[in-house]
């Protein structure tokens, strides 16, 4: 027998052993043994891992989650999605759509807000950008971004989106949460604030994909440019003077728009850090944001200390609110 052939048929002998484990813990599953088979599941687990069978305890520890989930079964489902977590960490897997896609899937089955769900996503964006101190892959926001959205959690999806290259999907998201949500006088603050934090993130082409999607498709705003609303000419004219790169543009624009810039205090701190980013403005000496403020904007920014900062985050990367 050539050695591909063998290696075949060993790994359909670890397939079948796997799948007669599955169908007796299914068993114990379907009678209702919750805490016998979330046992058995465990120490399958260390069994596997320490014969380095990990293709085998991920297989065991994936279907076993979802398995728990369809019984409502959460506390063991989550435990068991944790184990995911681990396989891929300890055998240091190569992130690929597919894993991601199966992580998404562990969340979207949680209860949203529960202390396991955030436990779950922080660990699992970690491991997927290779360690603490970073976003996570923007593949796996995106996903994110989409399971929040369909619950109705505007705002962690927004976070998410932001992180993630479907701009596209984000402006979407937001038509819809300005439309259910907002005041039909706020429809281009929603767009102004994601666009300026695109923007602070160094995400040119998704500030203006976010602003272009949703100037068309929002049913409360009229074509454009030139637009009725003055915020949203201003965001019009910034994404051309990034383009352009000239300082004294973007100081006569930001200058020009105060007043529309003063209906939100945090549209005058993302423009210092896109000063920064574009058009080489200096940081200032003391920044004039602190406390939750400057929190909200060290989680979305990165420190901006160093020259990738805005590619940092947090060490832990949970999803927050940026309202």
């Amino acid at each position: 027998m050539s050695e591909p052939e063998s290696l075949r048929g060993s790994s359909a002998r670890n397939r079948g052993g796997v799948q007669r484990v599955e169908g007796k813990l299914r068993a114990s599953v379907e009678k209702g043994d919750y805490y016998e088979a979330h046992q058995m599941y465990r120490t399958l687990f260390f069994r596997y891992m320490s014969q380095a069978k990990h293709a085998e305890a991920r297989e065991l520890m994936y279907n076993g989650a979802l398995l728990f989930f369809s019984h409502n079964q959460q506390n063991s489902a989550a435990d068991l999605s944790m184990l995911v977590l681990e396989v891929f960490e300890k055998s240091e897997v190569k992130v690929e759509d597919e894993l991601l896609e199966c992580l998404a899937k562990l969340f979207s089955r949680m209860e949203p807000n529960s202390p396991e769900r955030v436990a779950f996503v922080s660990r699992a964006l970690k491991w997927s950008t290779g360690g603490p101190g970073k976003l996570g892959h923007p593949k796996l926001h995106q996903l994110l971004a989409v399971t929040l959205w369909k619950e109705q959690n505007y705002s962690e999806s927004r976070y998410h989106f932001l992180h993630s290259t479907d701009g596209e999907g984000c402006a979407q998201m937001l038509v819809e949460y300005s439309a259910s949500r907002g005041f039909r006088s706020e429809v281009d603050m929603f767009v102004a604030q994601a666009v300026l934090q695109f923007l602070c993130l160094k995400n040119k082409s998704g500030a203006s994909v976010v602003f272009s999607t949703y100037t068309e498709k929002h049913p409360s705003i009229e074509k454009g440019p030139p637009f009725v609303q003055p915020l949203l000419n201003f965001i019009w004219f910034l994404l051309l003077a990034v383009d352009g790169g000239k300082l004294t543009v973007f100081t006569v624009l930001c200058e020009q728009y105060q007043p529309s810039l003063k209906r939100d205090p945090m549209y005058n701190e993302y423009l210092d850090r896109i000063g920064q980013v574009f058009f080489g403005v200096p940081p200032k000496q003391s920044p004039s944001y602190g406390g939750l403020l400057g929190n909200l904007l060290n989680s979305l920014m990165g420190s901006g200390e160093e020259e990738d900062g805005a590619e940092e985050a947090l060490e832990d990367s949970s999803p927050i609110e940026l309202d």
